[in-house]
């Protein structure tokens, strides 16, 4: 089975591996995979480190059948918390926010709706009570709206930054804390599926503050102001210390193998706000998925 495939244009400018990787919605360890199987190739001479330029082909070649979705949907979703009003899941990495251009993967609102979880009307199309969002690779505790009434309060309450976002990430070298990393965020012009610290960017704040130490990385709590696209991503890479998995923003490739990493070690550990029909201040935490306390216990091993 062959299939070519133009390079979408914002793509222009990564490693071939990493924009394999974004365009199938699969891990970078998978994408050379096919890349070193010959299952993946560009119409010109390229090897996986190989910078993808405007114009090119990619190639796909497999002599079996291969699903259209690289990705298995999850038969259940975990509900941290529900009522009329809200639900509170903890998104496995792997899974969109919401169905949008380019992403043939599962997503949130539609596991919630397999799951009989019926959102609200208010918002865009295929985005229907989706107030905030996490990055495809992040995990972690978000929040969605079933009545009109609460996706109305909680916009308001994301955009005047009363909700309390507190993440945990996993960041390469020592750091200590805490610290603020205040910088404002652009696209990247070198690459525009990046973002970067950039005097043309919007303002963006992120606190951190160290919790434990390992060899090689530091493990941080950390709190956004504002949620700007890659923030945490972006502002730790700036500092020099990029997360863990993170390869689109400066990992150590060997490292996160060695973690048994296939994404970016960062985590929406808890939502703190106002419920919206009762304006009474609540908190909902979100368990470490499998791949991250596993990545914990090999450092504490040593």
């Amino acid at each position: 089975m062959k299939k070519t495939v133009p390079l979408p244009e914002n793509l222009a400018g990564e490693r071939f591996d990493v924009g394999l990787a974004r365009m199938l919605g699969i891990s970078r360890a998978k994408a050379e995979a096919l890349i070193c199987r010959g299952e993946a190739r560009l119409e010109r001479a390229a090897k996986k480190s190989e910078k993808l330029e405007e114009g090119d082909t990619v190639i796909l070649e497999s002599q079996e059948q291969r699903p259209s979705c690289p990705y298995r949907p999850p038969s259940f979703l975990e509900i941290l918390y529900q009522d009329f009003d809200i639900v509170v899941v903890n998104k496995p990495a792997d899974l969109a926010s919401h169905p949008c251009a380019g992403w043939d993967g599962d997503t949130v609102t539609e596991a919630l709706e397999r799951q009989g979880v019926r959102l609200c009307s208010d918002g865009p199309a295929g985005r229907r009570g989706v107030v905030s969002r996490l990055d495809v690779g992040t995990s972690g505790a978000m929040v969605l709206c079933k009545s009109n009434e609460a996706y109305v309060e909680m916009k308001r309450q994301f955009a005047s930054h009363e909700v309390e976002k507190t993440y945990h990430a996993l960041a390469s070298g020592y750091l200590r804390g805490p610290a603020t990393i205040e910088a404002p965020i652009g696209r990247d012009l070198g690459a525009r599926f990046r973002f970067a610290v950039s005097p043309y960017g919007k303002d963006a704040v992120t606190h951190y503050r160290p919790l434990e130490t390992f060899k090689g990385f530091t493990l941080c709590q950390v709190r956004i102001e504002t949620g700007r696209t890659h923030q945490i991503r972006v502002h730790f890479a700036s500092i020099g210390h990029p997360l863990a998995g993170d390869c689109l923003y400066g990992s150590n490739p060997k490292l996160d193998c060695g973690l048994g990493l296939e994404r970016q070690w960062l985590h929406a550990k808890s939502l703190r706000f106002k419920h919206p029909a009762t304006r009474v201040w609540m908190r909902v935490e979100a368990p470490y998925p499998e791949d991250l306390r596993r990545s914990l216990d090999i450092l504490a091993r040593g």
